[in-house]
């Protein structure tokens, strides 16, 4: 959405790779851009924008280096604090729980100290978790980020849906969650005799994958309850089936807990039901997770569990430490009182990302975050079209949407430009203004295309690359402005005054940053324009 998601997808470049690097000239004329505010007549409000537009670039220099000098020490500090565990975790009745245990090889360092960062030129993975996840609330379509069922009780439980069902139902349902809750004690507890011990034989092959999956994502948390009584399967005597709503979380044994629901299905041998299968349910609206499709390799830092299948593993140390550095800079941007326990990022192949949540995103799709609930949000990273130079500012981009979004997504499509302009900010990284690579886009849109509103600024699907990236770019320079003027943390009371607690930009500029939007709106747009000349 989000870039969150979803049901519906994401996507990416024109082909299946990014555009190539941004080259000399067109550094050379972002730069140019720039120079030229300063010929602009300071009379009216947008030249006064513009004057201070070089003044601002030449900060920029100096904070990026600190920035860099900062990141540097922590990444060396914070590398060998990563722990990484391929494939399932082990299966040791004495450990209660996951432990992190030291990584079996060095983690490969990310960038460090260098002197600029190469941006390439303007990529458009992002559109579709955005659109998604505005066009999906507007809508009252399954959303980017997902709308959950009911809350969850005390216990971490569901609350029961649909027929009450018969006296004879109800205790059969009462059997069959007792059987769940003493699989969910085994997963938790690192035995996989008794997680598998109430299926029937011919079940366990698939359990047995699941269990190696949940294990290795570190399960601290697994809570099933039942979505009304059982039903019997039609023409299958004997056969019976369930809906159930699991909570669960991975690392964090305190975590609010995400939801996943379930298809359980059953046998009944006399009196006991056995298991026979535990599937996704159709009605999930996120779609199938990772761990329900395949087998998992994964690694687990400080801030982040980055997973991919078996034959992506090779991966995994570049990808933690790259992640690791994503963390930092998103952890800035969480919106409250609490930042998320930690990030989940896979890695999808070419198969896997047709599937995993859903699956059908177009294939200029680099990645995306989707809502699981708990307030929280995966990340889904596209290995077909990822590439070295790209992972960075994407991971930025999409972990800052995990920390920044409301758990049920934004409602508004006018409000696309705040929530993809600080996630470009995030990506940015601290970068100066004239080096942020999609200006060139930016000063497309403008010559044409848009209204000059920033609430219209937003692309449709089908929208060119260049329109896309105009897109963003506004976004980005609008929030940088509004950065510049109040600083980060008022621009992001701002941010959740309009997309968390759903005011309008008029009634937040007003209350949060004293000023009325209609200036302000005015501002934004005049340091676009100064920006790009």
């Amino acid at each position: 959405m989000t870039d969150g998601d979803e049901q519906p997808p994401g996507r990416t470049t024109d082909g299946d790779e990014h555009r190539p690097a941004a080259d000399a000239a067109d550094a050379a004329d972002a730069a140019d851009a720039v120079d030229a505010v300063d010929a602009v007549d300071k009379a009216s409000a947008a030249d006064a924008v513009a004057a201070n537009v070089s003044a601002n670039a030449s900060a920029d220099d100096t904070r990026a280096e600190t920035a860099r000098a900062a990141d540097a020490g922590a990444d060396s500090a914070e590398v060998d604090a990563a722990v990484a565990t391929i494939a399932p975790a082990p299966d040791a009745a004495s450990l209660p729980h996951p432990v992190a245990v030291p990584a079996p090889y060095p983690v490969p360092m990310a960038h460090v100290g260098e002197p600029t960062r190469v941006v390439r030129k303007r990529r458009r993975w992002p559109l579709w978790t955005a659109l998604g996840l505005a066009l999906g609330l507007v809508a009252g379509a399954v959303p980017g980020v997902l709308l959950r069922g009911p809350a969850p009780d005390a216990a971490g439980r569901s609350a029961a849906k649909g027929d009450p069902g018969t006296a004879a139902q109800r205790r059969l349902g009462e059997r069959m969650l007792a059987l769940l809750d003493r699989q969910a004690t085994a997963l938790v507890g690192a035995d996989r005799a008794g997680f598998l011990a109430i299926a029937e034989p011919a079940a366990r092959p698939a359990l047995s994958r699941r269990y190696a999956a949940l294990r290795a994502l570190r399960v601290t948390v697994w809570r099933p309850a039942a979505d009304g009584v059982p039903e019997a399967a039609d023409g299958q005597p004997g056969q019976w089936r369930q809906t159930i709503t699991v909570g669960y979380c991975f690392v964090a044994p305190g975590c609010a807990p995400s939801t996943v629901e379930l298809d359980a299905r059953w046998r009944l041998v006399g009196e006991e039901p056995r298991l026979t299968a535990l599937e996704p349910s159709g009605t999930d609206p996120a779609g199938v997770r990772p761990w329900q499709a395949n087998d998992l390799a994964v690694t687990v830092g400080k801030r982040v569990v980055v997973a991919t299948t078996t034959a992506q593993r090779s991966k995994l140390p570049g990808l933690l430490a790259q992640a690791e550095a994503a963390a930092r800079v998103a952890d800035r941007y969480a919106v409250g009182d609490a930042r998320p326990d930690r990030y989940l990022v896979y890695y999808a192949g070419k198969t896997e990302w047709r599937r995993w949540y859903g699956g059908g995103r177009p294939k200029w799709t680099a990645g995306y975050a989707v809502g699981v609930g708990g307030g929280r949000h995966d990340v889904v990273l596209n290995a077909q079209t990822v590439t070295p130079d790209g992972v960075d500012d994407l991971l930025r981009h999409e972990l800052t949407h995990a920390a920044s979004l409301p758990d049920r997504g934004y409602a508004d499509r006018a409000d696309w430009w705040l929530v993809e302009g600080l996630a470009e900010y995030a990506g940015a990284d601290g970068q100066p203004v004239h080096r942020y690579e999609g200006l060139t886009e930016v000063r497309d849109l403008l010559r044409g295309g848009w209204s000059g509103r920033l609430e219209a600024v937003a692309p449709e699907a089908d929208a060119s690359d260049s329109r896309v990236g105009g897109a963003y770019g506004v976004g980005y320079l609008a929030v940088r402005h509004l950065v510049d003027r109040y600083g980060e943390q008022r621009m992001l009371d701002f941010y959740r005054a309009v997309v968390h607690e759903r005011r309008s930009p008029a009634q937040a500029a007003d209350e949060v940053l004293g000023d009325p939007w209609s200036m302000l709106h005015d501002e934004c747009v005049a340091y676009v324009r100064a920006v790009v000349g």
